[in-house]
């Protein structure tokens, strides 16, 4: 494929990276491979742009973005509107929609995976037509990250300690707000701590991600009015990988969902792929299944399909 890599020189792990060694290493790994490749370092504030023109043009087949989950919801953003192949360079903290397509999570490693892996049709999400890749959330993430944001970090430790002091602040001070939802057919107004709509259902784990991205179904999650005890519990039932359990949540899978806020404060904001964005008062969140192309490692999807197969069995 001809393909161009988009290294993000402020995201994550790259600020600590000998870019230009990087980028000579990723040209050779994807070269050897057979590919057409050309890697560019770019900062943060010119990452988004340089990929929309890229993924423009008519001789690209793909492209390859390096940096955190901000950086590589935007591409995957890019991907989509345009329908090439994205390649996925986990260099953030979380690395949620690395972990969902099972890929090495160390950034040398994951040249070769890219090089040698095949292209896989997985599925995407958007809010009122903004594509997200991990989930859009409201109530106590939102609020979390508005009081994380409030600190100072320069480092990934720095980010973490931040994301732990605005835990703490939330559960002290947990949100509540009305909304009226439509999924499936019902209908119904809720009374709400916090929402969140995923782009297919969270997997059994701590961070929250999607173990599966083509089963074609949102995760919708609401989670009732809790008091600082119960946002505690909730809390540590996620650490766990076990938060369905919750007494709390609700749980939905979902090809839609309509999200109406009758009482929306003028400065209410929610969360996508971990941007503080002003929520809007009604949201209409749809699976587009399938459409997105990703670079995987090779065989991932047969794998993928015979351990579906065998738990289906099992069922």
């Amino acid at each position: 494929m001809k393909l161009i890599g988009f290294f993000n020189r402020d995201g994550g792990t790259f600020k600590t990276t000998d870019m230009t060694a990087y980028e000579t290493r990723a040209e050779q790994v994807f070269r050897d491979a057979g590919h057409d490749f050309e890697g560019v370092v770019v900062s943060g504030n010119e990452v988004v742009a340089a990929m929309e023109r890229a993924a423009r043009r008519d001789d690209i087949d793909g492209i390859v973005a390096g940096g955190g989950d901000g950086t590589i919801s935007a591409a995957a953003a890019v991907a989509w509107k345009n329908g090439v192949a994205l390649g996925v360079i986990p260099a953030g903290t979380m690395n949620l929609f690395a972990r969902s397509l099972k890929l090495p999570l160390d950034i040398w490693q994951v040249l070769e995976v890219l090089a040698t892996g095949e292209v896989e049709q997985v599925d995407i999400g958007s809010a009122n037509g903004r594509p997200f890749v991990h989930q859009f959330s409201a109530g106590l993430h939102a609020r979390m990250v508005r009081y994380r944001n409030g600190y100072t970090y320069r480092s990934r430790i720095g980010k973490m300690s931040a994301s732990t002091r605005a835990a703490l602040g939330v559960i002290v001070n947990p949100p509540e707000f009305d909304v009226d939802f439509e999924a499936e057919g019902v209908r119904e107004r809720r009374h709400v701590s916090a929402i969140s709509v995923s782009n297919n259902p969270f997997g059994a784990n701590a961070l929250l991600y999607a173990d599966d991205l083509r089963s074609g179904e949102l995760g919708f999650y609401t989670a009732r009015p809790l008091r600082p005890l119960g946002v505690a519990r909730l809390a540590v039932d996620m650490l766990r990988g076990r938060f369905r359990d919750n007494a709390d949540v609700m749980v939905m899978h979902a090809r839609e969902v309509h999200l109406h806020f009758p009482k929306l404060r003028s400065l209410a904001n929610c969360v996508m792929d971990g941007e503080l964005l002003p929520l809007e008062r009604d949201v209409t969140l749809k699976l587009h299944a399938g459409e997105l192309k990703v670079m995987i490692r090779q065989g991932t999807a047969a794998r993928s399909a015979e351990e579906e197969a065998i738990r289906s069995a099992v069922v």
